[in-house]
């Protein structure tokens, strides 16, 4: 699952999408998985919303990207 994640990371980031050190190192830091329940672990490093319970998700990965200036 973490080789997923880095894989994820490193996509984003040939994008354009994560430019930011800071950023980037967030990520790499706090694992997604951690913010999902037990039965979502599985989806941590696909770059969608992903249901968290009580109708709420948790951002997908992209969206964590600083806006441009």
């Amino acid at each position: 699952m973490e080789r997923e994640w880095e894989r994820l990371i490193e996509n984003l980031i040939r994008e354009g999408v994560l430019r930011t050190p800071k950023v980037i190192k967030a990520l790499r830091s706090v694992p997604r998985a951690k913010f999902l329940p037990k039965n979502m672990h599985q989806y941590s490093a696909v770059d969608t919303p992903l249901p968290i319970g009580f109708g709420q998700t948790v951002s997908a990965p992209h969206s964590f990207s600083e806006p441009l200036r």
